[in-house]
């Protein structure tokens, strides 16, 4: 689990200049809007897991509890998993064959590829039936997707995203950045993301409530869709 937040002084004043204000967005319409939770899967989340996120973990009974509320509001929730194989247009070779070592690459993709038990959702989270679960082979669940995520998001009229999942500082801001770029209203969550280092999460969280969109905790969220 991380620690709370925190914001820098100048970070603080930044935003006040910018905005007047240091949060964006104070209500939710939860018709319009989707909980992403990405990549809780059981290569990152599982202990020992080939690339575990520790705190991964941790997030979990927050996850779960934005789910079951936007759910019972009316809202959508979608599974975002990294899949790099065994379709050979699902290889990254500009990750796997320049950013990682060849070892380190296929541990990596090893663990993603459909099929492996690796690549499944981390059992303790409560998924639904009717929950869309959509694969990406890029770290931008939008990109990642070949537009997949946002086509469904278009039929459902939704313009407001919930960010969550591991890991904070590569495909849940990129996802968010990507989220933003396409004109949904985004908000990353605190205690619903995980990082390998408090200060990677920080950083992110901090640059993006700056220029992108807004930074809430569980508790803020769900008392903004009016649940328990």
């Amino acid at each position: 689990m991380m620690e709370p937040t925190r914001y820098s002084q100048p970070t603080v004043d930044f935003i006040l200049r910018r905005r007047g204000r240091l949060h964006i967005y104070e209500s939710l319409e939860a018709a319009k809007t989707a909980l992403i939770v990405v990549d809780m899967q059981r290569a990152f989340v599982d202990e020992g897991a080939a690339i575990e996120t520790a705190a991964a973990r941790g997030i979990v009974p927050n996850i779960n509890r934005l789910a079951n509320a936007l759910r019972a509001a009316g809202g959508t929730v979608v599974w975002i998993k990294s899949t790099y194989g065994p379709r050979p247009e699902d290889y990254w070779p500009t990750f796997f064959d320049h950013v990682m070592s060849t070892e380190a690459a296929e541990r990596f993709r090893g663990a993603l590829i459909d099929g492996c038990d690796s690549h499944g959702i981390y059992d303790p989270l409560e998924v639904d039936g009717d929950d869309p679960i959509i694969s990406k082979n890029r770290f931008g669940a939008f990109i990642g997707s070949g537009g997949k995520l946002e086509s469904l998001l278009q039929q459902r009229a939704i313009d407001t995203l919930l960010i969550t999942g591991t890991v904070t500082n590569m495909c849940c801001e990129t996802t968010a950045r990507e989220a933003a770029m396409l004109s949904f209203k985004t908000i990353m969550v605190s205690d619903g993301n995980a990082g390998r280092t408090q200060e990677e999460h920080d950083a992110t969280l901090s640059a993006f409530l700056m220029g992108m969109g807004d930074v809430h905790d569980t508790e803020t969220i769900v008392s903004m869709l009016g649940s328990p």
